[in-house]
């Protein structure tokens, strides 16, 4: 009996191998867009599945150090404790990064602040400015909406923007799309998200400024690529060593014309030549 199980198991593993499925992992930010790139992988390659969840930045670096999937999709870097962990696991974890990101800060469709710079933005985030008229608005309390702590936007957002806690008022929400409906919905709201989620109208993007002279959108490409505006960010993949087999398949269409094609479809920017000089050292 423990033979043909044994047999039963090994013919179930061929079978495994032989359908060909890329478990991707991680990133809220990244989800809409790695299931679009995994819809169009699929199509053009049947015989590969790819399998594609949320659950923030931290879930899918985790993922990739415990050795439960193929790709993490992660919106900020790896931390040098996340290595540590992965090497104590003999996990080697590899970088690439697959698009770019403006993010965001948006408030209602209404509000008549355009601009801010990264020093009111900081203090509206940690409740040191708690109404619009501190930054030439209506006399209107702010409502803060943002990420949850394991998202990799609530982490690079606190550590470009607010260099601090964030306001124990700010309301925690699951994703992009829950921050854009909640700003949507509430006259004093500001938050932020990753440019694809900006795409539909409906809100205010806000100008920003690092030194309150120049000021630039994240709607910008230019602004972006050369660093103009403030929160501009490579959205990554990660895998354990340089990607191999029907894992690296996936990466190499997403860094293809084709790939970068629907990155810019939704919404984010394709990969400059710094990265991609990057990403072809690491494959």
């Amino acid at each position: 009996m423990k033979k043909l199980l044994s047999i039963a198991t090994l013919a179930a593993m061929v079978t495994t191998l032989v359908a060909g499925e890329v478990m991707v992992k991680g990133s809220d930010t990244m989800l809409n867009l790695t299931q679009r790139l995994a819809e169009a992988f699929s199509a053009a390659s049947p015989d590969i599945t790819v399998s594609v969840a949320g659950g923030g930045s931290g879930v899918g670096i985790n993922a990739v150090v415990n050795n439960e999937v193929e790709i993490g999709n992660a919106s900020r870097s790896i931390k040098s404790k996340e290595i540590s962990n992965a090497r104590a696991n003999g996990v080697n974890p590899v970088e690439y990064a697959i698009a770019v990101d403006g993010l965001c800060v948006i408030a209602g469709p209404n509000n008549p602040v355009k601009r801010l710079t990264m020093a009111q933005l900081g203090d509206i985030y940690r409740g040191k400015i708690k109404n619009w008229s501190e930054v030439g608005g209506p006399n209107k309390p702010i409502t803060l909406y943002g990420r949850q702590p394991n998202s990799g936007t609530f982490v690079f957002f606190r550590e470009m923007a607010v260099k601090a806690e964030y306001a124990q008022s700010m309301r925690q929400m699951n994703g992009n799309s829950q921050i854009v409906e909640g700003v949507k919905a509430d006259a004093g709201g500001i938050g932020y998200v990753g440019v694809g989620y900006v795409k539909d109208g409906g809100i205010t993007v806000i100008e920003l400024s690092s030194d309150g002279t120049s000021y630039s959108s994240p709607l910008d490409k230019s602004a972006v690529d050369n660093g103009t505006y403030p929160l501009a960010r490579p959205l990554f993949q990660y895998t354990n060593g340089k990607v191999k087999g029907d894992a690296k398949a996936f990466i190499e269409f997403e860094l293809s014309p084709a790939g970068q094609k629907i990155v810019e479809e939704e919404g984010f920017f394709p990969l400059n030549k710094s990265l991609v000089e990057k990403n072809q050292g690491n494959l």
